[in-house]
């Protein structure tokens, strides 16, 4: 990059803190021929990548994003996990961003602000997603703060999801006819079908694997023949340090494991498998022994497959490590989140059914509808008749399907409650942006003010993605301290692309950069905010 142009970049972003380090990366996004699962199909590339590249950095880091969008289409890149503190015009959904057009560029600004752990980004429109365009987020704590494990010799990230054959264009085709998905083709591991990904340690020492799932509609199993897996850190929080042989990863989930190099050295196998699903895809990779050359044999590990409370009791036992230090010296149980009263409940429930002849699915009865203006820029300029705060009910209305441009309205610094409910017969996966929540609870049936007496209030799990399990109900605490629009969603891709998700609009009157920074000044207008001006240097 040009002096003119790095000199042009600090300019623009002197919002973003000067004494932390700064990391540059620029990524020209394109069409490619990969063959994941054997047979050609168009993929999204970075930089000639499938997947893309990993993004390596530390604790309160200023990332600086410059992408070119080669597609013939428009084009966002979401940051799953990254708060954007103060800063939601940088999420990189369509309720917050303008997409890039085709042969233009945008650069996104993004600090890893009070942040450790491990995430994921993803293209966030058209249905991208099924197409790659995916890569691994690392953030590592800041040299002085304690870690509450030895150095590993190695950080691998491992990036599972099931996938089509099909191009994504088909598979929108698909959903915009009103139709659903059918069942995915296979699993990837790091973009890879069947026997192809390999891992290669050796023997006595221990390793870091970051595990995403990246997929688009099922929870997964993920295990290593003859090794135990000691969880250490979900999403950005340090967990107590538990061994299992198997793990359930939902849909937008993370979460880092320690594997030793325990077993006689040989090649043995790494196994995905879908949950909940009939019939069961699975996947293969090899994790290898340095200097080895003897082939992995036997049968491979068995895993669960249907059952529920099994993967109940597993997300009830991953629980923060309290002693443990997060992105600050401090210890993560300082924070007393159980203490702390409620000044809001917000009971979501999901749905699905027709509008119109077309499936649908929704939220509380309210099947989202994109604006043509991103809601975000629209709030900035004040553009009335965008969206209307309260399109969304904070309890289900036990009504019909409708579609709106839902966004719910909060107050900045309150702490409330979300009950998600799920009356469904499948494992739904929800997320929000700009926010790390606490999961107090989660059980079968329904939920009802007595099912508080079950709450963890001492040492939940704090993250940005929960499950919740069929027939059930899953219970988050949140601290409000983020303002800005946040995508609240579905990670079941489909559910998602066709209405599953709305905006919390976390609010203040206060127009101070403590609270709020204003809009990015290169940041892209489009819709009714076109021809508008961001602000002066």
């Amino acid at each position: 990059m040009a002096l003119k142009q790095i000199a042009l970049l600090f300019a623009c972003f002197a919002i973003v803190s000067a004494e932390n380090p700064y990391r540059f990366f620029n990524w020209n996004i394109t069409y490619g021929t990969i063959y994941p699962l054997g047979v050609p199909q168009q993929g999204i590339l970075i930089n000639g990548q499938f997947p893309g590249p990993d993004i390596y950095s530390v604790t309160n880091d200023n990332i600086i994003v410059s992408v070119f969008n080669s597609l013939d289409e428009p084009f966002l890149i979401h940051w799953n996990g990254v708060q954007n503190r103060r800063n939601s015009y940088e999420d990189g959904v369509y309720g917050t961003t303008c997409p890039i057009p085709p042969g233009k560029n945008f650069t996104y600004i993004l600090q890893m602000k009070d942040q450790i752990g491990s995430f994921f980004y993803f293209p966030s429109l058209a249905f991208h997603k099924s197409a790659g365009g995916f890569g691994s987020i690392k953030i590592l704590s800041r040299p002085l703060i304690p870690v509450p494990f030895d150095p590993p010799t190695d950080d691998f990230s491992l990036l599972i999801g099931d996938w089509y054959k099909s191009n994504h264009t088909a598979l929108k085709k698909i959903l915009d006819n009103g139709k659903k998905l059918p069942f995915p083709d296979g699993i990837l591991i790091n973009g890879r079908g069947p026997n192809v990904t390999s891992f290669t340690i050796q023997q006595g020492k221990t390793y870091r694997l970051r595990i995403c799932n990246v997929g688009l509609q099922n929870s997964l199993n993920f295990r290593i023949q003859g090794h135990k897996m000691k969880v250490v850190e979900v999403e950005g929080t340090h967990t107590m340090q538990i061994s299992y042989s198997s793990l359930d990863i939902h849909l937008g989930q993370c979460m880092s494991v320690l594997v030793t190099g325990d077993q006689p050295p040989q090649d043995y196998y790494v196994v995905v498998s879908t949950r909940f699903t009939t019939p069961v895809l699975t996947t293969t990779g090899f994790l290898r022994y340095a200097n080895s050359n003897k082939k992995a044999s036997g049968p491979l590990p068995g895993g669960p497959t249907t059952q529920i409370d099994w993967s109940l009791n597993q997300a009830r036992s991953i629980r923060t490590n309290l002693t443990a230090s997060g992105p600050r010296p401090n210890p993560q149980g300082s924070y007393h989140y159980g203490m702390i009263p409620t000044v809001r409940t917000i009971r979501l429930s999901s749905s699905a059914g027709q509008v119109n002849g077309k499936q649908r699915y929704a939220i509380n009865s309210v099947s989202f509808v994109p604006a043509d203006t991103p809601l975000k820029v629209a709030d900035f300029f004040q553009i009335s008749g965008v969206f209307r705060v309260g399109s969304i009910s904070y309890t289900p209305s036990g009504g019909g399907i409708f579609l709106d441009t839902s966004v719910m309205g909060v107050d900045y610094r309150t702490f409330i409650e979300i009950v998600f409910e799920n009356s469904e017969d499948i494992v739904q996966s929800y997320h929000l942006s700009g926010y790390s929540f606490w999961v107090v609870g989660m059980d079968g049936g329904q939920w009802t003010e007595a099912s508080r007496n079950q709450y963890n209030l001492r040492d939940a799990v704090s993250r940005s993605t929960v499950q919740v399990y069929p027939k059930s109900w899953s219970a988050i605490y949140i601290a409000l301290d983020n303002v800005g629009m946040w995508n609240l969603r579905s990670e079941y891709w489909a559910r998602q692309y066709l209405g599953q998700q709305f905006y919390l609009r976390v609010y203040t009157t206060s127009t101070s950069l403590r609270d709020e920074y204003p809009i990015p000044k290169n940041a892209l207008l489009c819709g009714r905010a076109k021809g508008r001006h961001t602000r002066p240097f």
